[in-house]
């Protein structure tokens, strides 16, 4: 794989505080430093940027900075290079680790659910999503770690437990159906419209009324065929119902997850600026189709670029 190479120096007597403030943001961004002064990101759009503003700014302070693209390092395998970003990220969720055991262990000691445990769960949460953010190999201590954050919510949240038990089903049965949901749809209506429409029947007819027929298959709505279950919302019971969990369709699921339930289990950058995007749209004068339209192509758009978050 490609890399993206960060060198810079600034003016011998320049402010501590600036060369104190890069040191902050490349640990930030994820970046990693094998050796002093030189520090790696892979090679990613994202990565880029933030590579050529820090640069920027450098030689705005007259100091000299270059950001180079390699192939390989000489002396350095593909892996020992990852193992540099697996051993940072370790660091990162070991500092985490000690906040996650004592709330558990409180929350089994007081044996009933507190306002304040479910806060300081929302922190915890924030604080692995920050670096799961960077953690572009995906580290192996990650997943004990999200493990126990979800036994953590399980003990304060019972319909979790709940949640687990959803029957698989086979996407042939529900082909050439009609989908019905009700009027003016917002995240989670629009979220299930286009994973109906992607993955399960392209030619699916939606219809919007409060009232289901006889033999259509009701999405979010009351006492609807696929709809919340325990503390998972509808877009994420038919994707767990038809076993559509590849990596983007998962991570698309945290977003609405939690524009649409708020309970502070996923923490991603993207939410606030969709959400805001989501409420336009519904505050604006346009028909159920319109919106249908723009949330096919919005969510298509999503599902690409967190696919690629995993790649």
């Amino acid at each position: 794989m490609n890399w993206l190479v960060f060198t810079y120096s600034l003016p011998l007597g320049k402010n501590s505080s600036i060369r104190v403030s890069l040191w902050r943001r490349l640990k930030r961004i994820g970046a990693v430093s094998p050796k002093s002064s030189v520090f790696i990101l892979p090679d990613q759009d994202d990565c880029l940027e933030s590579f050529q503003w820090m640069a920027q700014e450098i030689q705005q302070s007259k100091g000299e900075a270059l950001v180079m693209k390699v192939e390989r390092f000489e002396g350095l395998s593909e892996k020992q290079v990852i193992a540099f970003f697996h051993a940072a990220r370790k660091k990162d969720y070991d500092e985490l680790l000690p906040d996650v055991k004592t709330l558990q262990k409180d929350i089994r000691k007081a044996k009933s659910q507190d306002q304040k445990d479910l806060d300081r769960l929302e922190k915890l949460r924030k604080r692995f999503a920050e670096i799961t953010i960077v953690d572009f190999f995906r580290s192996p201590t990650a997943e004990s770690i999200k493990e126990l954050l979800d036994d953590i919510e399980a003990e304060l949240h019972p319909g979790a437990k709940k949640a687990l038990d959803i029957p698989a089903l086979n996407i042939r049965n529900y082909k050439g159906r009609v989908w019905v949901t009700r009027p003016r749809p917002y995240v989670d209506r629009l979220a299930c419209i286009w994973l109906i429409r992607r993955f399960i029947d392209a030619k699916a007819v939606i219809r919007y009324s409060d009232t289901p027929k006889q033999n259509e298959l009701s999405f979010d709505m009351k006492e609807a065929v696929f709809g919340h279950r325990g503390n998972l919302c509808s877009f994420e019971v038919i994707m767990r119902s038809f076993g559509l969990e590849e990596d983007g369709i998962k991570a698309l699921a945290e977003l609405i997850h939690e524009i649409d339930l708020r309970d502070g289990r996923y923490h991603r950058p993207a939410i606030e600026g969709i959400e805001l995007v989501l409420k336009g749209w519904r505050q604006s004068d346009i028909s159920d189709a319109e919106l249908e339209s723009r949330g096919l192509l919005f969510f298509d758009g999503l599902h690409v670029a967190l696919a690629g978050e995993k790649n």
